[in-house]
């Protein structure tokens, strides 16, 4: 026990109202098999983890440990490896596309969020979003008939498209 240096068995014990001898079988059982078998799954979980450099996250720790004839679940392996402060690496880039002036009211929600037409071209709907590429990112809008649910327009640029106007 942790306050054992500090407070005696004993009274610890009596704090707590467990018996001294329930403390002591306690403290000398041997694992269960279920932490057995975690501290050998936590041991193969740092050896792939050290292997890949450092890289690997959850679900590519659980594949190899899959084809090494474990059987063990994504929530499993994730726990563990938050346990041992195992993270792997995302590469991916993020870019902040759009920061909302948050001294200007939001723009107004024409349609009370109800996205339903009973014919087409009643209502329309548009989205703008960034699609990371090997070349970086295209700016892709799109606009959808929400009635047939069809695209009406779209465009996409790339984010290094500037415009000449010539």
């Amino acid at each position: 026990m942790a306050n054992q240096a500090e407070f005696p068995v004993q009274v610890l014990c009596r704090v707590l109202k467990v018996s001294r001898s329930a403390y002591y079988a306690w403290s000398q059982r041997k694992p269960s098999a279920r932490q057995q078998e975690n501290t050998q799954l936590i041991e193969e979980i740092r050896i792939i983890h050290a292997e890949s450099d450092a890289t690997y996250g959850m679900p590519r720790i659980r594949a190899e440990l899959m084809e090494q004839g474990w059987a063990v679940s994504r929530r499993r392996v994730a726990r563990l490896m938050r346990l041992q402060g195992l993270r792997g690496v995302c590469r991916r880039r993020y870019q902040v596309t759009t920061r909302r002036d948050l001294r200007q009211p939001p723009a107004p929600d024409l349609v009370k969020r109800q996205f339903v037409a009973d014919e087409p071209n009643q209502l329309w709907v548009a989205d703008a979003t960034f699609v990371p590429t090997g070349a970086g990112f295209i700016y892709l809008a799109i606009v959808l008939d929400v009635w047939s649910r069809r695209v009406v327009g779209c465009s996409g640029l790339p984010t290094n498209f500037s415009h000449t106007g010539a």
